[in-house]
């Protein structure tokens, strides 16, 4: 079962920027995709970053240029550098690998506990 811990959120004013990390207890390589994904309240998870096979990235209208995900294999991280936040950016922030498991034609999804991103006006 992979662990993943994110850490870096905080609050922060509207223009500023926060650096998020996810550290995994398991290679990351082996990872299909990683990402990032968040969670405003009374709102539905909603995906801000996501890096797949080959480090192809995708990413949320609403975070384009302003928003990048990146990784370090050897240090099995991947970060989320948020510049220009604005306060809709406020959200508990998830890291998420995903593995597809071809033996039972299914993606394995694993979760960090959130660290909460707070942008003030």
């Amino acid at each position: 079962q992979v662990q993943l811990v994110e850490s870096g959120g905080g609050l922060v004013q509207a223009g500023g920027s926060l650096k998020l990390s996810c550290v995994a207890s398991e290679t990351i390589i082996k990872m299909d995709a990683m990402g990032w994904y968040r969670q405003a309240p009374g709102k539905q998870r909603e995906l801000v970053a996501l890096m797949g096979i080959g480090s192809r990235t995708n990413y949320a209208d609403s975070v384009k240029g302003r928003f990048t995900i990146s990784r370090d294999n050897a240090k099995n991280m991947v970060y989320l550098q948020m510049n220009s936040l604005r306060p809709e950016d406020t959200a508990l922030y998830y890291c998420n690998g995903r593995v597809y498991d071809y033996d039972n034609s299914r993606w394995n999804d694993y979760w960090g506990q959130g660290t909460q991103v707070t942008v003030s006006s």
